[in-house]
């Protein structure tokens, strides 16, 4: 059975949540290993400038990832109407899917840290 676009929106959606969802526990994986940095005369530490890299790159990556996003949308308005459908733009698609493209980024990386911390275990 094919999967409609709303269904696949959905589907990533959950996906996104689910991965965000380790987030504290990245937090509190990575706190033993910066407070054993913060003992160290280096001011900053691998896994805290990994950790504020790490957070700047993704916020910058989901702020682009929604503009395109939107970019998108709106340059399918005229296509939409002239085929009679609700621009997506109107219809919360286009925020929908700017909202799923900009929190993408973050995700991966949350996912990405709980998989590296989780092997240093």
């Amino acid at each position: 059975m094919k999967k409609t676009g709303k269904s696949r929106r959905l589907q990533e959606a959950a996906s996104i949540g689910g991965d965000l969802m380790l987030a504290p526990m990245v937090a509190l994986m990575r706190l033993p290993l910066m407070a054993l940095e913060a003992g160290s005369n280096e001011p900053w530490g691998t896994e805290t400038a990994r950790a504020v890299n790490e957070k700047t790159a993704a916020m910058a990556e989901g702020a682009f990832a929604a503009q395109m996003s939107f970019l998108r949308s709106a340059s399918r308005f005229w296509p939409e109407i002239f085929a009679g459908r609700t621009p997506s733009l109107f219809n919360g698609v286009a925020a929908e899917k700017s909202i799923s493209a900009a929190l993408k980024p973050a995700s991966l990386a949350v996912k990405a840290n709980f998989r590296r911390l989780s092997n240093k275990a």
